[in-house]
């Protein structure tokens, strides 16, 4: 729009020099009067210039508007795609912020419940419960409820945390839920050689103590089995002891005390059910061996009833055709009577003694 009004402007410029010039060279020569014929045609030549550069202006004009809209067109579609997916994209980032504060929550739940852990298995009655809540778990899932005791007591006094009821052998085993947990954390906290010494002994001596306490308190001579168990509810102590510690669990082996671990106690309560199922298939087997015992008994007595029902069936038949025996004499005597009754008798028939004629009959 700037460039038309300059270009009015240069026109008019151009129109008002050539009034001006039109006016100065007026009483000049006829030569004069060709140039300002020659300038009105340049004036008239610019005015066609104009129109022809207003027409193609207007036309650019047109085309760049049209181009414009286009442009402003697309630019809109694709603001409003951005902001579609911008907002697709906040909404799927509000979404992992709810899942990231849910584990963010979860974590702290955690950490307090591990901190609530941690305070358990530092108090010696509360890591005592601990061990006795887990060691019922494992039993009572594998074992079913005939086979043990929970907190059962002995005839020495002594409660121990679990009875396992099998048959003799070997008989009631006896385990232990507690566990020296202060002195395994000393020796996993020790820094340097010295320290770390000192933490080895004190584990060493609390485990044996621990071991020596079930020796004597839970195996009874003619009540329990000649072995009892030690539980350990953390697998991280039991593979201390058993990497490290061998003379430790070799004495617990000569005191016939077993030290078990969650895993190992599994395998351990599996072998009693087996041991279980084996003892009652046997208890099964001899009462239906003595099932069959008594169904043989009725078999025979069940034999000897077929044969003499079989003999009463014989005399019976034997009976049946000598009665039958008699029936076809009886019924041919019959026919025979019949016949003479029918026939008219002869003359020296009726000479013979009726004794005779009985006896030909």
């Amino acid at each position: 729009m700037d460039v038309t009004l300059l270009l009015i402007v240069l026109a008019v410029a151009v129109v008002v020099a050539i009034v001006f010039g039109i006016v100065a060279v007026r009483g000049a020569r006829a030569e004069s009067a060709a140039r300002l014929a020659r300038l009105a045609e340049i004036a008239e030549g610019l005015a066609t210039t104009q129109a022809e550069f207003s027409g193609k202006f207007d036309e650019a004009r047109k085309t760049t508007g049209e181009r414009l809209d286009a442009l402003s067109k697309r630019l809109g579609d694709g603001l409003t795609e951005s902001a579609e997916k911008t907002g697709e994209s906040l909404k799927g980032l509000h979404e992992r912020l709810a899942v990231i504060d849910a584990a963010q929550k979860n974590i702290t739940d955690l950490s307090q419940q591990m901190v609530g852990l941690q305070d358990i298995l530092s108090n010696k009655q509360a890591r005592g419960a601990f061990g006795e809540i887990q060691l019922q778990d494992l039993v009572t899932a594998i074992l079913p409820p005939s086979a043990y005791a929970m907190q059962a007591k002995l005839s020495n006094g002594k409660i121990v945390d679990c009875l396992l009821n099998l048959p003799n052998p070997p008989g009631f085993i006896a385990i232990d839920a507690k566990f020296p947990l202060e002195s395994y954390n000393a020796l996993r906290q020790a820094d340097g050689d010295t320290e770390k010494v000192r933490a080895e002994r004190a584990f060493s001596a609390d485990v044996r103590k621990h071991v020596r306490d079930i020796e004597e308190k839970y195996i009874v001579p003619g009540e329990t089995a000649e072995s009892a168990l030690m539980f350990l509810p953390s697998e991280a102590v039991y593979a201390e002891l058993h990497a490290n510690f061998r003379v430790v669990v070799e004495d617990s082996f000569r005191r016939r005390v077993w030290i078990v671990s969650p895993t190992t106690l599994m395998a351990t309560l599996n072998t009693v059910r087996a041991v279980l199922k084996d003892a009652q298939m046997k208890e099964q087997a001899g009462l239906i061996q003595a099932e069959v015992e008594k169904m043989l008994v009725d078999v025979r007595r069940l034999d000897e009833r077929v044969d003499s029902l079989h003999k009463h069936f014989d005399q019976a038949g034997r009976d049946v055709e000598q009665i039958r025996t008699s029936s076809k004499k009886v019924t041919g005597r019959g026919v025979k009577i019949e016949g003479m009754q029918l026939e008219a008798p002869s003359p020296a028939e009726d000479l013979a003694p009726p004794q005779d004629r009985l006896r030909e009959v």
